[in-house]
């Protein structure tokens, strides 16, 4: 009997034991969800905006990203700098439309207009120089007629003068009059391949620390957005030091504006974007203390590859730096109208392959979705 009662004892304790340890191990661990899903296009122009509201409804949308970075740039009716405005420009209205259907998919929209570099493109002027010529940097550096990358002059993209005492003044109420009209709680300054800073011949800049003169600049930009409780987004390239790591003068800096990482504000989101090689320089930026982006554009299998690492960091970091791996963000480099002509005809590139911003972005989303477990778009 007493050999009965401690057998059933056991049995009884076993099957408690037992009911508290299958329910656990029949759980699954919740797969991990990227804070930010972002896709970065020029804005559409006005005869595109009905399509490119279709097209953040029916693929954007089911995609799941979250964020819409929209360069703006000089092309919406400012009232502020009417002056200002370029080309066919998009109206109060049709920036709404925008909103509203990004609102419907909690989609943060954040307008982008580029500052201090890309103030010129090839032989044309940018239209706050062509405006407002006092700003340039490098004054004396004329656009040629016909341009070709080496020159002599080292012009890639002009700059406006970061220290001129009214560039600011013009800027900021482009920046937030574009802010206010997209709703936006973050705006994109660029700040990419900045080539010309602090030139010789500058009245204002010459001989002075080129990281200073960009590091200021980034904390102007910044304290001025902080006064609206919005944040500050930049490209991450003149951050890196392109000779230490071999990355070169278009994806880091050679000119020695890399030392600003440490100058710059902590809350500032960077885009660290790498197109031809999976270069995990977000580690580096996560490890200064901020929030990053992977960014890609236009190969798929690169991009893939992106997806996975930025998964990865964000699986064998510390609690500490889990957050400042941020995310993913798909640049476009074409105008929204020819990006949705080739994603809709499923275009080929140049030599028939898949080498184009439509098929990445594919590709790029339905990786994510994956590794998230999410319902996903098929390829056609």
């Amino acid at each position: 009997m007493k050999t009965m009662k401690h057998l059933i004892g056991f049995w009884s304790l076993l099957i408690l034991g037992l009911g508290s340890i299958l329910p656990v191990q029949a759980q699954k661990t919740a797969p991990d969800v990227l804070p930010v899903r972002a896709f970065a296009i020029a804005a559409p122009a006005p005869d595109e905006v009905e399509q490119f509201v279709t097209f953040i409804d029916e693929e954007l949308g089911p995609r799941n990203i979250n964020v819409l970075i929209l360069r703006v740039d000089y092309g919406y009716e400012y009232q502020s700098h009417p002056e200002l405005r370029n080309g066919e420009i998009l109206t109060k209205v049709q920036a709404k439309q925008m909103v509203a259907i990004c609102k419907k998919h909690n989609i943060r929209i954040i307008p982008q207009i580029n500052l201090l570099g890309h103030q010129s493109w090839h032989s044309n002027l940018g239209k706050l120089l062509e405006v407002y010529p006092e700003f340039d940097e490098t004054p004396h550096i004329e656009l040629p007629e016909k341009y070709e990358w080496p020159n002599q002059d080292g012009l890639y993209c002009k700059s406006y003068c970061p220290l001129h005492p009214e560039v600011h003044q013009v800027v900021f109420d482009l920046v937030d009059e574009i802010c206010a009209v997209f709703e936006a709680d973050a705006f994109h300054a660029g700040m990419d391949e900045v080539f010309y800073i602090g030139d010789d011949q500058c009245p204002r800049c010459g001989g002075r620390d080129k990281a200073k003169l960009f590091a200021d600049e980034v904390w102007r930009i910044r304290n001025h957005l902080a006064k609206n409780d919005r944040t500050l987004w930049i490209w991450g390239d003149r951050l890196l030091d392109g000779k230490t790591t071999g990355l070169g003068m278009w994806e880091a800096s050679m000119n020695n504006t890399h030392r600003a990482i440490d100058m710059i504000p902590k809350d500032v989101v960077i885009g660290d974007w790498h197109y031809e090689r999976p270069d995990q320089t977000a580690v580096y930026f996560a490890m200064k203390g901020f929030r990053v982006l992977t960014c890609n554009w236009r190969k798929p299998e690169v991009s893939e590859k992106q997806v996975e690492d930025m998964y990865r960091f964000r699986a064998s970091a510390t609690k500490e730096m889990k957050p400042n791996f941020y995310g993913m963000m798909q640049t476009v480099w074409s105008g929204a109208g020819s990006f949705m002509e080739g994603f809709y005809e499923n275009k080929p590139d140049r030599e028939g392959g898949n080498e184009t911003a439509w098929h990445t972005f594919r590709a790029m989303f339905d990786k994510v979705n994956e590794l998230e477990g999410q319902n996903t778009l098929s390829n056609p």
